[in-house]
């Protein structure tokens, strides 16, 4: 699993990592599909079933640099790093393209999505009946998802706490969005306030909560890709087709309800057409600009797609 890399190639990684955060950042779009179709995804969820008992040995018996090795602790420090950095400089920007634009930003990662899906599935050589199976369950369920309205939460110590543990599962899914799970649970503004804020005490315990769910959840990822990999990305296929609901441009909000803030939060929305969408709202849909927006999202992913391969050729 684990790569000999230069500094150019480190250089690389950190730009997926960026590239990752800035997924990560939207409310529908997953960070794990950016690790996917760049060619690093199962390398990740490896490195992070290494923090393990043996980690903990090496660490006593052989001191910090085998324990760093046994946990592929360069990948994972310039990876994160790209993440964070991802985070804090892009978190202003895509809240605002979610209140002044948001039609251009779902219409980028739709067709980000749409070629993703593509991707994934183009790596299943062989669709018998249980992957098949497979895929469309993970569709129904993604589908499902996509339809449940936010509940809010108090932004308390213990609710991002948990918080955490459940985003950062999803984060690492293709298709299934951390931040879409924040905002059914109504966590998802005081999280990317706390960023914009540097709040390192909620910070941590968020990241806490991210941490445990995250070396918890990797183990259960490195069994299925390593027992059942067609299977697996079979169903990821299907999370990310049945994701699309959530992110198609042009919706019609026809419920809300108001948060302790005095915002509005979207409880229902409808998926409609562009001119619906200028109809129902009175608000221009972009759609030349979308279109071609799209058109970029489907071929910044053709791109990753042909350099992941090669990289993993």
């Amino acid at each position: 699993m684990k790569q000999s890399r230069n500094g150019l190639q480190y250089l690389l990684l950190a730009a997926r990592g960026m590239l990752m955060g800035a997924a990560d950042a939207v409310p529908g779009v997953s960070g794990g599909t950016i690790a996917f179709i760049t060619g690093i995804y199962e390398e990740l969820i490896h490195s992070l079933r290494q923090f393990d008992l043996e980690a903990l040995r090496l660490l006593w018996r052989r001191g910090p640099v085998a324990a760093w090795q046994h946990v592929n602790g360069t990948f994972l420090l310039v990876l994160v790093s790209g993440i964070l950095l991802s985070l804090l400089s892009l978190s202003r920007l895509v809240l605002y393209m979610l209140d002044a634009y948001p039609e251009l930003l779902w219409a980028f990662f739709f067709g980000l999505i749409i070629a993703s899906t593509w991707s994934l599935c183009r790596s299943i050589h062989a669709w018998r009946s249980h992957v098949l199976v497979s895929f469309a369950t993970g569709a129904v369920l993604a589908y499902a998802v996509t339809r449940l309205a936010p509940t809010p939460l108090d932004a308390s110590p213990i609710t991002f706490f948990f918080s955490g543990m459940v985003a950062i599962c999803a984060m690492i899914l293709p298709g299934i969005s951390g931040s879409f799970i924040l905002l059914l649970l109504g966590m998802y503004a005081p999280v990317m306030l706390a960023i914009q804020q540097f709040q390192f005490g909620v910070l941590g315990i968020f990241a806490t909560g991210a941490a445990i769910g995250l070396l918890a959840f990797s183990r259960v990822l490195d069994w299925a890709f390593s027992h059942h990999r067609t299977t697996t990305l079979a169903l990821l296929g299907g999370v990310l087709l049945g994701s699309l609901n959530k992110v198609w441009p042009w919706k019609y909000t026809t419920a809300y309800a108001i948060s302790k803030q005095g915002s509005e939060i979207p409880l229902a929305q409808e998926n409609v057409l562009p001119g619906s969408y200028q109809v129902l709202t009175g608000q221009d849909p972009y759609l030349a600009a979308a279109v071609g927006l799209m058109l970029l999202g489907v071929l910044m992913v053709l791109v990753l797609d042909r350099f992941g391969r090669a990289g993993r050729a």
